[in-house]
């Protein structure tokens, strides 16, 4: 008798959220008003104020319209049902109003000040160890890349997580259309740098501009994926508009936001956080239950939008997919 094996992140097609419902954003503002929103009470890397997800909410559903993006046409992307979810996929009005984006402030409710961010212009630079260094326009970028969308799992470092319908494409095909050298081992990826729009950045604690960086392998392996939607539409601006990573097997601070520049190097970078206290945020920053941030548990996390609290999962449940990067790397913190 055959028997089928699931793989970590598949469930039955009839599981998953039907497109039709997380696409009607009138149908997701009426389930937050019927009360699924819920506060959301975690620890930060910061020691930032979190509230309450209702909050302010008054003007959202306005940032969640992206229909004057200039690819909003491109959208809803095909689904790869390769990526599918165990849980049901997170209300957009509660991703969409409890974002981490540290450019513009520490607090969970940054999604009003990040609209200050314009998205266009926009030009991401591929430089460093290339063949040739190039400067391409986003929209040109997104419009000659396999577009697809995937159902991810999302894991905070502040004991926090969502589901979310990510649109975008894998990372790999952006390294292919750099054309690194043989000798480059890792991507560099750095944020805007504008602190007249981004009050965030007038802090000079933070080493800005915000830094992150994946090794090669991890940078093309399946589920590196570069995000330019969600909710099948443009990604409105809090959520790291128009181009953000992410690596759903890594803590959410790896995701870095709003990019602009991909550097190939033969040197591992500091990133943001590890600059600041290397003591809780390395570089590798994979999802482990078992070891517990400095100042909290990561053993269990809470669902936003829900306030249920569920077991976390060996990188986040996609463990059988990476854990083989990091086989011989037995010295390296690679869970902080």
């Amino acid at each position: 008798m055959f028997v089928k094996r699931r793989r970590g992140w598949e469930i039955p097609e009839r599981e998953a959220t039907p497109e039709s419902i997380y696409l009607s954003r009138r149908s997701l503002m009426g389930l937050a008003g019927a009360g699924a929103i819920a506060t959301v009470a975690a620890p930060s890397p910061a020691n930032a104020l979190i509230g309450s997800l209702f909050g302010s909410s008054e003007g959202l559903e306005q940032t969640l319209d992206t229909s004057a993006d200039p690819t909003f046409d491109l959208y809803p992307f095909k689904r790869n049902d390769t990526y599918t979810l165990s849980r049901p996929l997170t209300a957009e009005a509660d991703a969409g109003s409890y974002n981490n984006f540290y450019e513009f402030g520490s607090h969970k409710e940054i999604w009003q000040a990040a609209q200050a961010l314009p998205t266009r212009p926009w030009t991401i630079t591929l430089d460093g160890m290339v063949e040739e260094e190039k400067t391409v326009d986003i929209d040109t970028l997104i419009r000659a890349m396999p577009l697809e969308e995937r159902l991810y799992r999302h894991r905070c470092v502040e004991a926090w997580s969502m589901t979310v319908p990510w649109s975008g494409f894998a990372m790999k095909a952006l390294v292919d259309y750099a054309r690194p050298l043989g000798s480059a081992k890792y991507v560099t990826m750095q944020t805007f740098m504008d602190p007249k729009v981004a009050s965030g950045q007038n802090q000079s604690w933070y080493p800005w501009p915000y830094v992150e960086g994946l090794t090669i392998e991890e940078a093309t392996n399946d589920l590196a994926f570069l995000v330019t939607g969600v909710y099948g539409k443009p990604a409105a601006k809090q959520y790291g508009a128009p181009l953000r990573l992410a690596a759903p097997w890594k803590y959410g601070f790896k995701s870095a936001k709003s990019l602009v520049k991909f550097t190939f190097t033969d040197k591992r970078p500091e990133t943001f956080w590890e600059g600041i206290a290397p003591n809780e945020y390395g570089f590798w920053a994979n999802v482990n239950p078992e070891v517990p941030h400095r100042r909290w548990s990561q053993a269990q996390e809470r669902v936003l939008g829900t306030g249920e609290t569920i077991p976390t999962r060996m990188f986040n449940g996609y463990g059988e997919y990476v854990a083989g990067l990091y086989a011989s790397m037995s010295g390296e913190k690679l869970y902080m």
